[in-house]
Protein backbone atom coordinates (compact mmCIF):
# COMPACT_ATOMS: atom_id res chain seq x y z
CA UNK A 1 0.00 0.00 0.00
CA UNK A 2 1.94 3.44 -0.89
CA UNK A 3 1.09 6.41 1.20
CA UNK A 4 -1.11 7.87 -1.20
CA UNK A 5 -4.01 4.99 -0.59
CA UNK A 6 -3.15 5.36 2.92
CA UNK A 7 -4.39 8.58 2.85
CA UNK A 8 -6.79 8.17 0.88
CA UNK A 9 -8.12 5.68 3.11
CA UNK A 10 -8.12 7.68 6.06
CA UNK A 11 -10.23 11.02 3.84
CA UNK A 12 -12.80 8.10 3.27
CA UNK A 13 -13.08 7.09 6.57
CA UNK A 14 -13.45 10.70 7.79
CA UNK A 15 -15.69 11.88 4.50
CA UNK A 16 -17.87 8.34 6.17
CA UNK A 17 -18.10 10.22 9.12
CA UNK A 18 -19.59 13.30 8.01
CA UNK A 19 -21.92 11.90 5.58
CA UNK A 20 -23.44 9.90 8.79
CA UNK A 21 -23.23 12.90 10.83
CA UNK A 22 -24.33 15.80 8.48
CA UNK A 23 -27.99 16.24 9.16
CA UNK A 24 -29.45 18.46 6.76
CA UNK A 25 -30.37 16.68 3.82
CA UNK A 26 -29.54 19.16 1.02
CA UNK A 27 -26.06 19.04 2.52
CA UNK A 28 -25.64 15.40 3.27
CA UNK A 29 -25.93 14.86 -0.40
CA UNK A 30 -23.24 17.03 -0.71
CA UNK A 31 -20.89 15.27 1.27
CA UNK A 32 -22.36 12.42 -0.58
CA UNK A 33 -20.95 13.45 -3.61
CA UNK A 34 -17.72 14.07 -2.49
CA UNK A 35 -17.50 11.01 -0.76
CA UNK A 36 -18.09 9.32 -4.59
CA UNK A 37 -15.15 11.50 -5.80
CA UNK A 38 -13.12 10.02 -3.05
CA UNK A 39 -13.89 6.51 -3.62
CA UNK A 40 -13.09 7.22 -7.48
CA UNK A 41 -9.87 8.51 -6.64
CA UNK A 42 -9.40 5.56 -4.00
CA UNK A 43 -9.81 3.29 -7.21
CA UNK A 44 -7.53 4.67 -9.54
CA UNK A 45 -4.85 4.92 -7.27
CA UNK A 46 -5.91 0.98 -6.78
CA UNK A 47 -5.34 0.74 -10.64
CA UNK A 48 -8.89 0.07 -11.25
CA UNK A 49 -9.91 2.79 -13.94
CA UNK A 50 -12.92 1.42 -15.59
CA UNK A 51 -14.54 0.85 -12.04
CA UNK A 52 -13.55 4.70 -11.11
CA UNK A 53 -15.26 6.34 -14.00
CA UNK A 54 -18.51 4.06 -13.13
CA UNK A 55 -18.31 5.15 -9.59
CA UNK A 56 -17.65 8.96 -10.39
CA UNK A 57 -20.31 9.27 -13.05
CA UNK A 58 -22.64 7.58 -10.65
CA UNK A 59 -21.89 8.09 -7.11
CA UNK A 60 -20.34 11.50 -7.54
CA UNK A 61 -22.64 12.97 -10.15
CA UNK A 62 -25.51 11.08 -11.27
CA UNK A 63 -26.72 10.05 -7.64
CA UNK A 64 -26.59 12.78 -6.01
CA UNK A 65 -28.29 15.32 -8.89
CA UNK A 66 -31.24 12.90 -8.46
CA UNK A 67 -31.02 13.61 -5.21
CA UNK A 68 -31.27 17.06 -5.42
CA UNK A 69 -33.98 16.91 -7.72
CA UNK A 70 -36.14 14.86 -5.15
CA UNK A 71 -35.66 17.01 -2.70
CA UNK A 72 -36.08 20.08 -4.52
CA UNK A 73 -39.68 18.22 -5.80
CA UNK A 74 -40.39 17.65 -1.96
CA UNK A 75 -39.55 20.92 -1.06
CA UNK A 76 -42.10 22.21 -3.93
CA UNK A 77 -45.23 20.15 -2.64
CA UNK A 78 -45.02 20.83 0.86
CA UNK A 79 -44.79 24.59 -0.05
CA UNK A 80 -47.96 24.24 -2.25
Amino acid sequence: MTAFQAVLLILLAAGGTVVVLTRTPRKQVIATSFYGLLLSLLFMATQAPDVALSQLAVGAVAVPLMLLVALANVRKELHK
